[in-house]
């Protein structure tokens, strides 16, 4: 399935996700470089919420770049299938590998701000990312490693130890805890 028939055929749990899911077709259908970081406006992302077997732990690392514990996640950079995309960046991120996904379709949809920043020594401007969010599944006995250039820390976290955690509130109030009720209900 394209991501345009998953964003097509995903159901919105609330304003947040109707209103951002018509904009990110919108952005799809009429947007030129979409899945390229070259398209310095905006460009899709992909993110993994992983979870362990009795969904009662997620993991996270300590993203550098936004200073809080976060989601794995990253560009697309050209690749249409986002799926795969969150899978390869959440064991990047982490060092966990055998990532199950529990659903084949997103969990998530959002529109982030990123805010501009210094990456490998370059300025990167303000822009956004149209990211699409898929849950996993791992084993959390496997070790874990962080990846320098872009996190210093992975960890699991409880769900409140999560969203504690995480010192961006938008991103803990609006996107962590309705991926948490998300994760629960494929408990």
């Amino acid at each position: 399935m394209t991501i345009g028939e998953q964003l097509e055929s995903y159901r919105p749990v609330n304003e947040q996700e109707a209103r951002d899911r018509a904009l990110m077709l919108d952005f799809l259908r009429r947007g030129e470089r979409v899945f390229e970081r070259s398209n310095e406006a905006g460009h899709f992302t992909a993110s993994a919420w992983v979870t362990n077997a009795a969904r009662d732990r997620v993991l996270m690392a300590w993203h550098n770049v936004y200073r809080s514990w976060a989601w794995t996640g990253g560009h697309a950079d050209g690749e249409c299938d986002l799926l795969a995309v969150a899978r390869r960046e959440a064991e990047e991120e982490s060092g966990v590998t055998g990532l199950r996904p529990v659903w084949e379709t997103p969990v998530s949809v959002e529109i982030l701000t990123v805010d501009g920043h210094e990456k490998r020594g370059r300025y990167v401007s303000s822009h956004l990312h149209y990211n699409v969010t898929y849950l996993f599944e791992a084993d959390e006995a496997q070790a874990l490693r962080a990846k320098p250039d872009e996190n210093s820390g992975v960890a699991w976290f409880s769900p409140d130890e999560a969203l504690e955690a995480c010192t961006e509130p938008w991103m803990a109030e609006r996107i962590y805890r309705k991926l948490l009720v998300r994760m629960k209900e494929r408990g």
